[in-house]
């Protein structure tokens, strides 16, 4: 099975894209931009949640946990949703859903509302990265494509930054309801401005006018799905995904400064920096690793394997050699690095247009996305029971908690070795002389 012949057309720029194509990306993707700052905003808020709310480690999980694993249980639907009414209407709903719920979080007056509002963030943050993936798969080319992929998580890269400094010291100054209460605002306001700017030429579906036809709709929406999910492709970028992003996602957006305060030592200052240096070190290599698997995509597999792998080593040096209190001098570089895992997990995306047709773009890339935040979900729960069930969160609780996203990261990258495998299996046993010529010109659909 093959993707569309266009996978492998010429190349043409992002300049060279009609100006009206790359507005149109920059709007979608600041969603995206605002998405990723509300993720991420417990990453320095955490601590403060906890006396806030009155909670525990294991219940500032839960924040994680529902937030990310509504987003995770939405990636398939959303995908579906948005090959069938378009990106600009799903970005819309995402924009003001997440502006309202980041309201709500300010001024939640109890654990269970506040974890009500976070659920409802995550399903606004569920409808952005994949509409603008849709959005870029139909405005520019196969070759151009990963940069622009590259160049939407760099943005998503900014949101987190904001997410670490910039936002421990809104806190600092201005307090709960005033940081979060404007970050919400902001979202409201971009949602009226895609609706005046953001054009779209998805048609409106036909409607429902029976049951039979309603059956209908699901049947294919579900035929979709298995098509997609058939292709040892979209297997290979839903593990590429899910081993990139098990440690990063999970120290950006819950467990990296508590880890550096409690099991380092570092001060909140200190801490919040290190964050910030690994979200920029990442916003750096983002465009980097675009252009690279976009001109090299022979090696994009292989980087993310070398990824996961560095990622996995440093961790275990510091986890199981260093003792309870590892130095911070080596703690900080081996967490940076573990943070290019989330530019690096854009390869999926990459792998998983190439393989399938643009009707299903969509939903394949909704069922690749569920990988990472699948991963995050786990690894961001289970670290929270493990410190509570240790009893607290000093530095040798920790160390132990934290092994638990070694364990995840590392059942991640055996299982993207596999279907890398079979994937080039897959590529090379094409059944007509047809695919196999385009096999032959075009490395980005065989991985040869």
């Amino acid at each position: 099975m093959v993707a569309e012949s266009e996978a492998s057309a010429p190349a043409a720029g992002v300049g060279d894209a009609p100006p009206a194509a790359v507005r149109g990306w920059l709007l979608a993707a600041s969603v995206y931009f605002l998405a990723v700052f509300h993720r991420s905003s417990l990453g320095v808020a955490g601590l403060l949640a906890e006396r806030r709310f009155g909670i525990g480690a294991g219940q500032l999980s839960v924040f994680v946990l529902l937030q990310i694993g509504v987003y995770a249980a939405m990636q398939v639907p959303t995908g579906v949703l948005v090959d069938r009414y378009g990106p600009r209407r799903l970005l819309l709903v995402a924009s003001t859903l997440m502006g309202v719920a980041q309201l709500g979080f300010a001024f939640a007056p109890s654990y269970p509302v506040a974890l009500l509002a976070r659920a409802a963030l995550g399903a606004g943050d569920a409808m952005t990265f994949i509409s603008v993936l849709r959005y870029a798969a139909r405005h520019f080319s196969a070759r151009r494509y990963p940069v622009i992929v590259a160049l939407t998580g760099t943005l998503g890269i900014v949101g987190n930054m904001l997410a670490t400094v910039p936002l421990a010291l809104a806190l600092g100054s201005l307090g709960w309801a005033p940081s979060f209460a404007g970050a919400g605002t902001v979202s409201v306001l971009t949602a009226a401005a895609l609706l005046v700017l953001l054009r779209d030429d998805t048609p409106l579906p036909a409607p429902i006018e029976s049951r039979a036809h309603l059956w209908a709709g699901v049947g294919s929406v579900a035929e979709r799905l298995r098509a997609a999910w058939s292709l040892p492709g979209t297997r290979l970028g839903f593990w590429v995904h899910f081993a990139c992003m098990a440690a990063a996602t999970s120290l950006a957006v819950l467990w990296g400064h508590p880890y550096l305060v409690d099991g380092v030592g570092l001060s909140d200052t200190a801490a919040s920096a290190v964050l910030l240096a690994g979200v920029l070190t990442s916003g750096v290599c983002g465009p980097l690793i675009g252009w690279f698997i976009g001109r090299r995509p022979v090696l994009r597999v292989p980087l993310a394997v070398t990824a996961c792998l560095v990622s996995l080593t440093g961790w275990l040096v510091v986890l199981t050699a260093l003792g309870d209190t590892p130095p911070a001098a080596v703690v900080c570089p081996v967490f940076v690095l573990s943070m290019i895992g989330s530019p690096v997990s854009m390869v999926a995306f990459a792998v998983t247009r190439d393989y399938n047709r643009t009707q299903t773009i969509g939903t394949a890339s909704g069922a690749v996305n569920v990988g990472g935040f699948l991963a995050t979900v786990v690894v961001c729960f289970a670290i929270g029971w493990t410190l509570t069930l240790l009893g607290g969160s000093s530095a040798e609780h920790f160390r132990l908690a934290m092994l638990v996203m070694v364990a995840v990261q590392a059942f991640g990258t055996w299982r993207l070795a596999v279907w890398y495998r079979r994937t080039r299996a897959a590529a090379m046993a094409m059944p007509t002389a047809a695919d196999q010529k385009l096999c032959d010109a075009s490395a980005t659909i065989c991985e040869k």
